[in-house]
């Protein structure tokens, strides 16, 4: 059997050559394991000092009156400034003013291309109309 699958902490499964395990002498092993535990033990009393941290700042933030959707609405606040200042933002207003700006030039010359001082300038004025 070439390669194995073992089940780590969190569900995955990593996949390593079985080479790899008949390296390790059987003290190595037990001593790979009981850090894997450890680790996994540490990870679960983080999550516990987690939750119990956020539980009071839950807490903190009721009693100075911030409620869900003030807070909702700073974190909108901020998402959008963050997207306002970010380049692809700058880029794409700046990239339709341009636009916009070429567009309304060019309406404008194609005005002054039709009138009759330009086609004066010319030499083709129109008819009837003389400067």
């Amino acid at each position: 059997m070439p390669h194995a699958r073992t089940e780590t902490s969190v569900g995955t499964y990593e996949s390593h050559s079985t080479s790899e395990l008949e390296d390790l002498t059987e003290p190595e092993q037990r001593e790979l394991k009981a850090k894997l535990t450890k680790s996994e033990a540490e990870i679960v009393t983080l999550r516990h000092v987690l939750a119990a941290k956020d539980r009071r700042c839950g807490k903190l933030k009721r009693k100075l009156g911030f409620t869900a959707l003030v807070g909702l609405r700073q974190n909108l606040s901020k998402s959008w400034l963050d997207v306002q200042v970010s380049n692809t933002y700058v880029e794409q207003k700046v990239s339709a003013a341009l636009s916009t700006m070429g567009t309304a030039l060019c309406r404008k010359l194609g005005g002054i291309k039709k009138s009759a001082t330009f086609r004066s300038f010319e030499g083709n004025p129109k008819e009837g109309s003389r400067i």
